[in-house]
């Protein structure tokens, strides 16, 4: 028969307490204290659901420029920082995003980096970056990958005369590289590469669902590093024209390699998604934590219970396990990241949807 403990005495609370105190010394601690903490019975994640209005940061993002020039500051960056831990320069546990600022004359340095990164264009147009020595032109909505120790640099000639301010999303995955203490970076001799391939190389040999025969691809990175907008909303509004949008998602697609039709990152999964005028999706939730970008409409994203009226170039985060439900008051594009990639390699990665 089984039976059950009487709760401790008090002598018995402080026997422990001073035992606590012994083995202190020998660096040890009871599991016993921290097992709830360690294997929760669900996620409890200290990331929490905020939203970053572009409108508000844009003025501080133009002032930083008359402070420190991309140069001195090698990235000109404002990090967005969840506001559950502040201090650790991370938008959720294993995720790092920021918004990133270059002016018309500027180049950011070339450098590499063990993170991988991704850009994604928020505002302004004419800017490039290049990457191993292929340059790109930046548009607002364009989704642009760095790979794993890929030399990378960005610059701001304007485009056809015209020059502006180019702002884009940066999401990296220092917080997973930090966790293993596996940060290695470098900088390039030069502040700007010599670009090798003409722009648009890597999507002439990659990006028509045919690959060069003799090519050996050994990066787990997919080999196009340019997504343009114009052609993923396209494939949305071809989608769009075919079925109805899902319940929970409207019509949402996932970015891929190419190569082996996983994640274009192997650490990070992006996504863009659709959602048609007055739509009011379903609740789901996931142990992805994401992190979006809109890219057009406005609408509302209840996060766990909390709303949040979004538009144009805002950026909001939903944490591990935190219900989303979104809602729509004009037609809508998120564009969006999460370690879901890691999370599929290790098994763990879990997903409701909800009837709600």
């Amino acid at each position: 028969m089984d039976t059950i403990a009487s709760p401790a005495t008090l002598d018995t609370l402080a026997q422990r307490r001073r035992y606590y105190e012994r083995i202190k010394a020998l660096n040890l601690t009871p599991l016993w204290e921290e097992l709830h903490a360690l294997v929760p019975r669900e996620p409890a994640s200290p990331c929490v659901p905020a939203l970053w209005r572009y409108a508000d940061i844009k003025p501080h993002l133009m002032e930083s420029a008359e402070l420190i020039t991309a140069q001195e500051a090698v990235r000109r960056v404002l990090i967005l920082e969840n506001p559950g831990m502040p201090g650790r320069s991370c938008i959720t546990q294993s995720l790092y995003a920021g918004l990133q600022l270059i002016m018309p004359g500027e180049v950011a340095p070339s450098h590499r980096h063990v993170q991988s990164a991704l850009r994604f264009i928020v505002d302004g147009k004419g800017a490039y970056t290049t990457v191993g020595g292929e340059r790109t032109t930046m548009f607002p909505g364009d989704f642009i990958i760095t790979p794993s120790w890929a030399w990378h640099d960005h610059g701001n000639e304007g485009l056809h005369g015209d020059s502006e301010p180019v702002v884009w999303l940066d999401g990296l995955d220092i917080p997973l590289v930090r966790f293993f203490d596996a940060g290695f970076a470098e900088n390039d001799a030069a502040a700007s590469q010599s670009v090798a391939r003409p722009e648009g190389h890597s999507h002439a040999r990659f990006g028509h669902n045919m690959v060069p025969v003799r090519h050996t691809h050994t990066s787990p990175t997919s080999p196009i590093f340019s997504y343009p907008y114009a052609r993923s909303r396209e494939a949305l509004a071809a989608l769009q024209k075919a079925e109805a949008p899902d319940e929970w998602l409207g019509w949402k697609l996932r970015y891929v390699n190419p190569l082996t039709g996983g994640a274009p990152m192997p650490t990070m999964a992006t996504c863009l998604q659709l959602l048609p005028k007055s739509f009011k999706g379903k609740s789901h939730r996931a142990t992805d934590g994401a992190v979006y970008s809109v890219v057009e409409g406005r609408g509302t994203a209840e996060i766990a219970g909390q709303r949040f009226a979004f538009q144009p170039q805002d950026t909001f985060v939903v944490p591990s396990w935190a219900g989303l439900r979104l809602e729509a008051d004009d037609e809508t594009v998120l564009f969006s990241f999460s370690d879901r990639p890691v999370q599929d390699a290790i098994g763990i990665h879990r997903e409701q949807f909800l009837d709600n």
